[in-house]
């Protein structure tokens, strides 16, 4: 049961992650300009994150022990943008606090889908 979750929470957080931020970076639907002060190299991260995502749900459906490390990546790629994020906002970057609030709980989700996963693995 926890599998079929997990997998379905990913499959739709990666499609949402992943079509949101296209639609910033290629300016689909108007939705750039909607975002307000978006910080690139986040939504590029994003972006990434959002196909690390999907690819780890396909792993859990084939069961694929390699799941889990795609993303312990996406986990390491939004801490290292988060950190990246701090210095920018910092050194006088623009920035909408959503930005900030949305990185950190993306980081956490991501987190407790890595932690699920090689639960599920363990088993």
């Amino acid at each position: 049961m926890t599998k079929k979750i997990l997998l379905f929470v990913l499959t739709i957080f990666g499609l949402v992650t992943a079509f949101m931020s296209s639609s910033v970076l290629f300016d689909w639907f108007g939705i750039r300009e909607k975002e307000g002060n978006y910080v690139p190299f986040v939504v590029i991260a994003n972006f990434i994150c959002g196909f690390l995502y999907l690819t780890a749900a396909f792993g859990i459906f084939k069961d694929k022990k390699w799941s889990p490390y795609l993303l312990i990546l996406a986990f390491i790629i939004l801490v290292i943008t988060f950190i990246a994020l701090y210095f920018h906002i910092n050194s006088g970057g623009i920035y909408e606090t959503k930005t900030v609030k949305a990185l950190a709980f993306r980081t956490v989700l991501t987190l407790i889908f890595t932690i699920t996963n090689f639960k599920i693995f363990k088993k």
